[in-house]
């Protein structure tokens, strides 16, 4: 038998026991494909992360639901970034720092500063966006629970990715949000055959009127029922906000997680020409709330 030392960090907050916990093994030396699926299957968080070395980046980092592995995640690399500062492995004495991290698909940056209150600021930069298949509007409204009419009209609902394709899904409302009572089956069904990773539901207001939109984010077909603040989609839905003209400024705060009890907060910042995204970053900090050791 052997034993990791693993931590839970929240992500995308301050503040202990909000936003979204994540499982971070910091030391994954060792550990088999397998094996990293069975804890993250074990800690049935909605994603747990696996550092290893890597030759071509600062640090591999590898990202696993309670079923299987996903190409690239905004809270993990969150709580990863946070656990490896705390632990030293990461030193910002001499000021902000870039960390490259090798991912599934690819070796992408991240920023790292020391914020005035102690806490550290994550920006991850994701993958170029990629708008893909528009999805029928009437079949999602059943999934979710609501009516055609609930959806935001003139655009569409579409499979967006920066790194993971996610089926983005604009509401009128933080009513309609709040409203939602999805057919898990169903919306697992419809990922599974639309080889997309989950499903991202938003609208343009928000609780604190200096934010720009509020989500809700559904995983089902890899075992994520809901998930309370989750950065990758929100880098997907700030492509698409860009793209049709929803959100044109480059940089804003969003929400997530309000409705179930774990608020959170994203940093967003694009760029882009025209009416095209070219760049998208999200931001973050964590605190670690669990600290010990897990045995193989």
């Amino acid at each position: 038998m052997d034993e990791y030392e693993i931590k839970i960090v929240d992500a995308f907050t301050n503040k202990r026991y909000s936003g979204n916990p994540c499982g971070v093994v910091t030391r994954a030396e060792g550990l088999t494909y397998v094996q990293m699926q069975a804890i993250a299957r074990e800690l049935n968080l909605s994603e747990t992360s696996f550092v290893t070395p890597s030759l071509v980046a600062d640090i591999r980092a590898q990202f696993f639901t309670p079923k299987k592995e996903i190409p690239l995640a905004g809270h993990p690399t969150i709580a990863t970034m946070h656990a490896l500062v705390e632990e030293g492995r990461i030193e910002l004495k001499e000021g902000p720092r870039r960390v490259v991290q090798e991912l599934s698909i690819g070796v992408l940056p991240v920023d790292l500063e020391q914020r005035k209150d102690g806490s550290v600021r994550i920006v991850m930069t994701q993958a170029p966006p990629e708008f893909h298949r528009r999805l029928d509007r009437s079949v999602y409204a059943q999934a979710l629970g609501i009516s055609t009419s609930d959806m935001l009209d003139g655009v569409p609902v579409q499979v967006v990715s920066t790194g993971t394709p996610q089926a983005m899904v604009p509401v009128k409302s933080l009513a309609v949000l709040e409203k939602i009572r999805p057919d898990l089956q169903h919306l697992s069904d419809l990922e599974e055959v639309g080889h997309y990773f989950s499903t991202h539901v938003f609208t343009v207001e928000a609780y604190d009127a200096t934010n720009k939109t509020h989500s809700r984010h559904f995983g089902p077909s890899s075992g994520v029922q809901e998930d309370p603040v989750t950065g990758s989609a929100t880098g997907g839905m700030a492509a698409y906000l860009w793209r049709y003209g929803l959100v044109r400024e480059t940089s804003y705060t969003v929400e997530q997680g309000h409705i179930m009890g774990r608020p959170g907060l994203v940093e967003v910042e694009v760029e882009g020409k025209g009416s095209e995204p070219t760049t998208v970053r999200i931001a973050g900090s964590g605190v670690t709330v669990l600290r010990g050791t897990i045995t193989v």
